[in-house]
């Protein structure tokens, strides 16, 4: 699997566990606590194979802002999550910042 498609999938994944943790009732719940863990593993695993392949600060940075940016935007539309002008233009800036290391790193 490609490098890049595999450090995407790590992201994504990082926001299911991110989003998770919330479900599982600080770990009360088997069921949600399995699969919050399950992500958890595979996003690091994805994580782990993308970087020997990739820069590893490009690499960690956009898998830090998938998941930091695809949470909060869970977090508003599942959880009721405030939202203002400057959330959302901080999030316009995380995803520019995200699309400039991936230009950088190509």
């Amino acid at each position: 699997m490609n490098a890049w498609v595999m450090l995407v999938i790590a992201g994504l994944l990082e926001i299911g566990w991110a989003l998770g943790l919330k479900a599982t009732e600080g770990f009360t719940r088997p069921i949600p606590t399995v699969f919050t863990v399950a992500a958890l593993v595979a996003s690091l695993l994805l994580l782990a194979r993308a970087v020997q392949v990739l820069p590893m600060g490009t690499a960690y940075a956009i898998w830090v802002g998938i998941g930091a940016s695809g949470t909060v935007l869970f977090g508003i539309l599942l959880y009721g999550e405030s939202v203002s002008v400057l959330k959302i233009a901080s999030l316009a800036a995380v995803l520019l910042g995200i699309a400039g290391l991936k230009l950088s790193a190509a």
